[in-house]
């Protein structure tokens, strides 16, 4: 969407500017927005100390960086405007083929460290945060309302592969990293669910995933989808709005572009076609941190609004129905 006079709108890049955005959020409970945010990597938990050694390239994500500045933003004022009485979660790390499992982790969620290679510090991290049976059932029983094959998950039952060097259950890195910083290290009042995505990354099929746990917006949940819109291991300056190249950074303004477009139906058919973009496949080689985009959309509702809260180069975060 352009302005009158044929420019681009100003978007949120500094804290002045996504403060003024999350103080503009209505404060509401009963029917809370749904959020897509930019849950970075394990590099927000790197220590301090090392952050200066990280690189121009790991500015952005690392642990003094805007995205970790914007997410200790951004969880107070979900919590202050919203009050929500649970978080079911979507995450990048997180796809299942057939079915829909849900997290069912009891008092204590266990955490799944699925990244490799760091330093200790970063397999000693802590979030202390609980689940609860019947927000789990109730996103089973959405699921299965819909026609899908859905279930819960226990501490019992491995997901994946956990950089300790064993599988496990968990919360993993695309939750508890970010978390970690929204919430706090200890986070017990509220219970967390997470959701597996559907590894097909099908646009249409992930979007869909958002529209079936719609109507927990209305019941005081707060619904979160996370990824990241610039996600290239094999190309790290990708990660670099200044060292990024300009395929990439073409995408990445074409993302902006289509969150901005005001009518609803225009803006899904350009969001969907983001993915034949000719920089998609620079920054996402697979789509897999990408698609979490669409189950915010879902979520959000077929007429809704959406309100870009931060634009954090490749890490951006959009409020769907504020």
């Amino acid at each position: 969407m352009s302005t009158s006079n044929g420019t681009r709108p100003s978007l949120p890049k500094t804290q002045e500017e996504w403060r003024k955005a999350l103080d503009e959020l209505p404060a509401r409970t009963d029917k809370i927005p749904a959020f897509f945010f930019g849950h970075g990597s394990p590099a927000l938990a790197f220590p301090v100390k090392d952050a200066g050694a990280m690189g121009e390239v790991w500015k952005t994500m690392g642990p003094t960086g805007p995205l970790a500045t914007f997410l200790k933003d951004f969880g107070p004022a979900l919590l202050k405007k919203y009050n929500p009485k649970g978080i079911v979660v979507f995450s990048a790390h997180w796809e299942t083929t057939g079915e829909r499992l849900v997290t069912d982790y009891g008092d204590e969620n266990p955490l799944l460290m699925d990244y490799y290679g760091f330093q200790p510090e970063l397999y000693r991290l802590k979030f202390k945060s609980r689940g609860d049976s019947a927000l789990s059932q109730r996103v089973v029983q959405l699921f299965k309302d819909a026609g899908y094959l859905a279930r819960t998950t226990s501490k019992l039952e491995a997901r994946g592969e956990d950089g300790r060097g064993f599988s496990g259950p968990g919360l993993d890195h695309g939750v508890f990293v970010p978390f970690r910083l929204m919430f706090g290290e200890e986070f017990t009042d509220i219970p967390v669910v997470e959701v597996s995505m559907d590894s097909s990354l099908d646009p249409q099929k992930e979007w869909a995933l958002g529209e079936v746990v719609e109507p927990l917006r209305r019941e005081g949940i707060l619904v979160l989808a996370g990824g990241l819109l610039v996600h290239n291991l094999r190309d790290m300056s990708s990660f670099s709005e200044a060292h990024a190249n300009a395929l990439v950074k073409e995408f990445n303004q074409a993302i902006l572009d289509a969150m901005t477009v005001a009518d609803p139906a225009a803006r899904k058919e350009a969001m969907v076609n983001l993915v034949k973009h000719r920089g998609f496949r620079s920054a996402h080689p697979r789509a897999e941190h990408f698609v979490p985009l669409y189950i915010g959309a879902g979520a959000g509702g077929a007429d809704a609004d959406v309100k870009i809260l931060s634009a954090i180069y490749g890490a951006p975060t959009f409020a769907f129905d504020p």
